[in-house]
């Protein structure tokens, strides 16, 4: 019975998702400390739990590169999160997109098109931020509404993220590399956890985009002498 409830939960339309309650395991996947309140899924509440691509095809991963290792993650996460398309991409299951490249709209802009397009995905950028990661996004880092959605803006972003999955602290050697995996995939839908699925798997359809053996693999390229 509480399956066929949860099942009949998520199939409804997204709009009617913005107020239900949601069952404790999703609740308690949704909570990560960047936004320090309960109830930031208010609105998104199966939007982090949906992947914003299929799996990544084989050419793609070529395309991983950077000037530092921490260039390099963020291409990775791209890769698994955005695609080919990079800063401008937009979730693939929105059948309304913005009016704009998202790299030409501003935050108000976008904060308009998803009040506008209620219903729908509306991942965004080269690292398929969601409204709700947006909205506080922009609080930290002190940018107006004002300011365009460009790539130094979208990977200012991504610093944030990456520092509250403690990416110094990795660095440095005081976390192990699966715990900092685990972190990262609570952020992104796309990235495997050290059991090879997504932390979302099963939600939404969503999957893990990349194999756990190529993460690793980059990783140990990316960072050799991390723990």
């Amino acid at each position: 019975m509480r399956l066929f409830v949860i099942l009949l939960l998520l199939c409804q339309p997204a709009v009617a998702q913005s107020r239900y309650e949601l069952d404790n395991s999703l609740r308690d996947r949704a909570k990560w400390k960047s936004f320090g309140v309960e109830d930031w899924v208010t609105g998104d509440p199966i939007e982090r739990a949906r992947a914003g691509r299929g799996r990544v095809q084989t050419f793609e991963l070529n395309s991983i590169g950077g000037d530092t290792p921490v260039a390099r993650l963020k291409s990775l996460i791209a890769v698994a999160e955005a695609g080919p398309k990079g800063y401008d991409a937009v979730h693939v299951g929105g059948p309304k997109k913005p009016p704009k490249r998202p790299t030409q709209m501003t935050l108000r802009e976008i904060a308009a098109w998803v009040k506008a397009t209620p219903g729908q995905p509306h991942a965004i950028g080269r690292y398929q931020i969601i409204p709700s990661t947006m909205k506080e996004l922009i609080r930290r880092s002190g940018f107006s509404p004002q300011t365009r959605y460009s790539p130094q803006v979208q990977d200012a972003f991504a610093d944030i993220l990456l520092a509250d999955a403690g990416l110094q602290k990795f660095q440095k050697g005081r976390i192990s590399r699966k715990r900092f995996m685990n972190n990262l995939a609570r952020i992104w839908a796309g990235l495997p956890t050290s059991n090879g699925k997504s932390y979302y798997d099963g939600y939404a359809g969503n999957r893990a985009t990349i194999s756990l053996a190529f993460y690793r693999q980059q990783m140990a390229k990316f960072f050799p002498r991390s723990s």
